[in-house]
């Protein structure tokens, strides 16, 4: 009884994000079909991401991680800003739908693992995927957390990401396409953080506030940060990215809403 509620409830969150796609790319699939049909054109690889999205998950019985009320705190989000950039930590069976919410924006997923990326873009080529080293280790969450104030290029007036070796926190050897772009949504639900030697989500926590302070277009970042249940995440959001930007809280899903840095933060520590 308790695996047929089970189906039931995916089954019913498949239908919901079914739906919901199927808004976002009805006109984008009606354009493609009219343009090509007559000629006889028409192709899997012609049709747009949405469209993918869609039958992908029509035809599997994988459906997205998240919930359909996590899901939607990101959607209405992306609803408003798409077209727009969108960095995603973590490549896994919710891929496709978030590019397919972000229809001809820039979406770009950063995973940990080089054989994943390999066996996710066999059946999606078209996705947008770089492979992130990592140099942190969840069992020395606690111990970064206490001391990274005494690392200047930790400290929030001199933070930066790109070549900064001394900083542990600092994803500082990415590529160049994610230093040159500004984001506007960041989603961070990756990399593995439920065992010891796992890189930990601390890295990718910090990066995002970094991003999001350095931001030099009009608006604000917009973070997610999924799985807050666990003590890392919600230390780790809570010194970086800040209850104060907090504005959203639904399931194990947190979204904040960053500004830029004001000026003249010579000599701050706190992110927050």
């Amino acid at each position: 009884m308790k695996g047929h509620k089970s189906n039931q409830s995916d089954r019913a969150r498949f239908i919901a994000i079914g739906v919901f796609l199927g808004f976002v790319s009805g006109a984008l699939l009606m354009s493609a079909f009219m343009s090509r049909w007559s000629s006889n054109q028409y192709s899997l690889t012609s049709m747009p991401v949405q469209g993918r999205a869609i039958l992908h998950y029509a035809t599997s019985k994988i459906i997205p991680q998240q919930t359909l009320e996590e899901v939607t705190e990101s959607f209405n989000v992306l609803q408003t800003l798409s077209p727009c950039n969108f960095l995603i930590y973590g490549l896994g069976y919710d891929s496709l739908m978030w590019a397919g919410l972000n229809p001809n924006g820039t979406t770009l997923f950063l995973e940990e693992s080089p054989e994943w990326v390999t066996t996710v873009l066999k059946d999606a080529p078209f996705l947008n995927a770089k492979t992130v080293p990592y140099r942190t280790q969840l069992r020395d969450a606690d111990q970064i957390l206490k001391t990274y104030k005494k690392n200047p290029d930790c400290q929030f007036s001199r933070a930066f990401l790109k070549g900064n070796q001394n900083c542990l926190l600092a994803l500082e050897n990415l590529p160049d396409e994610v230093y040159l772009r500004e984001w506007d949504v960041i989603m961070v639900d990756a990399p593995r953080g439920y065992s010891p030697e796992h890189p930990g989500r601390m890295a990718a926590i910090f990066s995002a506030a970094v991003m999001a302070r350095d931001r030099k277009r009009p608006g604000n970042t917009h973070v997610f940060l999924h799985d807050v249940d666990r003590p890392v995440e919600k230390k780790f959001a809570e010194e970086f990215l800040c209850s104060k930007y907090r504005v959203g809280a639904v399931g194990r899903l947190w979204h904040f809403e960053i500004p830029p840095s004001a000026p003249n933060n010579e000599g701050k520590t706190s992110f927050c």
